[in-house]
């Protein structure tokens, strides 16, 4: 058999494709309108008509729900948030630990909440394990482990060798840091469970009805207009389609391989019974998870970014990038050379310039937003939506500030992205000068950090 390539992601290829809702049939007013059908989009609805069951709420999507990175990407339900540290600097050390805190039981809400309303979405709770495959990694690793530790994780722990092999069986793992807030998931099984929740509280979601204009009080779409008094922004990677949007937040692409299930034997010489969530410490970074069918889905990136901030249509991804990702696959594990790769796809996800997730609401005009995960937003979304559903209700006057409204990503800002060809020449430029610094570290014997991988990171900003 050979590889499918596109077709969405290979999440869809197991569940299928979701029955069509129906398009926006005309002008209409809503309480609160949300455009994109994602994770963030979803669980928003979700918290909001919770809290407030007698808003009307609507939802439009362009394609279907989870047609984004929320149905394509690599199931890691974790506490990362992209730009803590720099919260950190911005408002100190305190505030950003609140941040961490809050990301930390973003994970047990998000498995609560699949409990609570019959979602079953793979969920294995076995944590999130990263680990070191040279010198310079373990170093790295080491740094991390401790700043990790000093923003309150102080049931993270810190792998050698023999430990980390006891755990899975990485071939040249020198170390790892596992910590418990992680979980295995399978995206699109969530994202289906979340919408059907969604719509049994009433909310309404109209798909196949891409909003092409968000301003105060209106989102635009080709069928009609939705006039309502918040208008909340969910649309991560796909940000760029909206007019003036271009260069708020740039779409990331990331890749990903599905192997045919493995065999017993297979899963022994490999270990791995925890079913962590698997990273490294490369520059250019891998994820992997172990499936509920007994496969191993593994992503990175490939082409990282499209000239003029486009995005695919179907999920196809560069046979380079497929062979790229099998190739960390066996240099993991040298014992799967000969496992057979069933699926590739890629997604796109949102960066903003500096790197920093965020969350805004702004009470002058109504509008909202929330994204910028940078490849964390499986658990970043629902902290994103609990963090709006508090912002409405305070601006509304039915609550005060809470802890949520109060954590330092709320209403941070972020300068635009350079225009083309800047924007283009520096993604290419910033990933060809990681992936050069993961193959000198990986051949050398140095603990420091490649040189042109500390300049890369200074220039992007992250």
């Amino acid at each position: 058999m050979s590889t499918v390539n596109g077709g969405i992601s290979f999440w869809y290829a197991q569940e299928g494709a979701p029955a069509p809702r129906e398009p926006l049939p005309g002008d209409t007013a809503a309480d609160v309108c949300i455009v994109g059908g994602g994770y963030t989009g979803l669980w928003t609805a979700y918290y909001l008509k919770k809290a407030v069951p007698f808003l009307d709420i609507t939802v439009l999507e362009a394609k279907f729900c989870g047609y984004g990175a929320s149905g394509r990407n690599g199931g890691w339900l974790y506490n990362g948030i992209a730009g803590r540290d720099r919260y950190a600097k911005l408002h100190g050390h305190e505030a950003a630990v609140r941040l961490q805190q809050a990301m930390n039981a973003t994970v047990a809400e998000v498995v609560d909440v699949c409990e609570r309303e019959e979602i079953d979405a793979d969920v294995h709770r076995g944590g999130v394990l990263e680990v070191a495959l040279s010198p310079a990694q373990l170093a790295r690793l080491k740094d991390f482990h401790a700043a990790e530790s000093a923003f309150g994780e102080t049931d993270r722990v810190l792998y050698g060798a023999r430990e980390t092999a006891a755990r899975v069986r990485v071939t040249g793992a020198v170390g790892s840091s596992w910590t418990p807030h992680g979980a295995r998931l399978h995206p699109v099984k969530l994202v289906k469970g979340l919408a059907a929740a969604v719509e049994a509280l009433g909310v309404t979601i109209h798909e196949s009805t891409p909003v092409t204009e968000i301003r105060p009080k209106h989102a635009v779409t080709p069928y009609g207009t939705v006039r309502a008094p918040y208008v909340l922004r969910c649309t991560e990677g796909f940000t760029a389609s909206l007019a003036g949007q271009r260069r708020a937040w740039l779409p990331m692409n990331s890749s990903m391989i599905a192997t045919e299930p493995l065999t017993e034997a297979q899963w022994e010489s490999v270990g791995w019974e925890g079913r962590e969530t698997l990273g490294d410490m490369a520059h250019a970074y891998m994820y992997a998870q172990r499936t509920a069918d007994g496969r191993i889905a593994l992503g990175g990136r490939g082409v990282p970014y499209r000239f003029g901030s486009k995005t695919d249509n179907d999920g196809r991804t560069r046979p380079q990038t497929v062979e790229a990702l099998r190739e960390i696959l066996v240099r993991l594990f040298p014992q799967l050379a000969g496992v057979r790769v069933d699926h590739a796809w890629s997604g796109v996800l949102g960066v903003p310039r500096d790197w920093c997730a965020t969350v805004t609401l702004d009470r002058s005009t109504g509008l909202g937003w929330a994204g910028g995960y940078v490849g964390s937003g499986v658990a970043t979304a629902n902290l994103a939506a609990r963090t709006l559903r508090d912002l409405i209700r305070q601006d509304s006057g039915q609550s005060g500030p809470t802890d949520l409204t109060t954590l330092p990503w709320v209403g941070h800002k972020v300068r635009k992205w350079e225009p083309e060809p800047l924007r283009w020449l520096g993604v290419q430029t910033m990933y060809a000068a990681f992936r050069g610094a993961d193959r000198r570290e990986a051949l050398g014997h140095s603990a420091r950090t490649d040189k042109v991988a500390v300049w890369a990171n200074r220039l992007s900003g992250r």
